[in-house]
């Protein structure tokens, strides 16, 4: 069996304390093979809030691979969220515009879909290049056969049916419809603040969107909590865990089919 950990949008500087310290100990208790956070680690891409985050990440147990979020690129900073949006975050927790983790059984890459500036009113929003799908899909083609293949990325690559909020990606659709066809089992996600599960619409319909929680005070209906995602043979097993104030509790789950290899 592979076992991943699908964190997201924690917000250090605005993040549910207990939470993120129980989220620590169910962590390096769970024997992950893996530990995804899908972007949004601060609240205002403050330094010290990334000093945080990466005291934290230190404190996991296992491999990590972690991905920014809009929240992630200065807000109170304009100057440097316009010339280097992501360089705080670089110097804090790793790369920002790529990341990959290759053995086990699985594949992973992970892009980054928070921009600084952008040709729009919500900087919030995010974004794909084509150039980043390709040289996925291109990590994918190059892989084990077998390997699972995951992309993480921020924002949903395409709007949660009846969701807290919208990710509007530009170039969404097309990297979903992209990583259908490259056979990606699951695109992890945040950035909305709630756990979900959808097939995206194109190929065989084996290629899973997966949206984790929050770690944040920020709820949008749904308590704080993180995904368990377990891989067995033709089975996938998403689980979605939530704080009930003393531990982690199931909120919801959700049983997939893994197409055949």
């Amino acid at each position: 069996m592979i076992r991943f950990a699908h964190l997201s949008d924690i917000h250090f500087g605005g993040e549910n304390e207990a939470a993120v310290a129980a989220a620590a100990d169910y962590v390096n208790g769970g024997g992950f093979d893996l530990t995804v956070v899908s972007g949004d680690l601060t609240r205002f891409g403050e330094k010290v809030e990334f000093a945080a985050a990466a005291e934290w990440l230190a404190s996991l147990k296992g491999p990590q691979l972690v991905t920014p979020g809009n929240h992630d690129a200065p807000y109170i900073a304009v100057a440097e969220r316009v010339i280097a949006p992501f360089r705080r975050f670089e110097r804090a927790i790793g790369p920002a515009w790529a990341q990959s983790y290759l053995g086990g059984g699985f594949a992973v890459r992970g892009i980054n879909t928070a921009r600084g500036p952008q040709p729009r009113l919500n900087w919030s929003k995010g974004q794909i290049a084509t150039r980043h799908v390709r040289e996925a899909t291109r990590f994918f083609d190059q892989s084990p056969r077998a390997c699972f293949r995951i992309l993480v990325c921020h924002h949903p690559l395409m709007e949660m049916i009846g969701g807290p909020m919208t990710a509007k990606v530009w170039g969404g659709e097309a990297a979903a419809a992209a990583f259908a066809e490259a056979k990606v089992d699951l695109v992890l996600s945040g950035h909305i603040h709630a756990p979900f599960t959808w097939p995206y619409p194109f190929g065989d319909g084996k290629t899973y969107a997966v949206g984790a929680g929050t770690l944040s005070v920020r709820e949008r209906g749904v308590p704080p909590g993180f995904n368990v995602v377990e891989i067995e043979g033709a089975a996938i097993r998403v689980a979605a865990l939530c704080w009930g104030g003393s531990k982690f509790e199931p909120y919801r789950t959700w049983s997939l089919d893994r197409r055949p290899i």
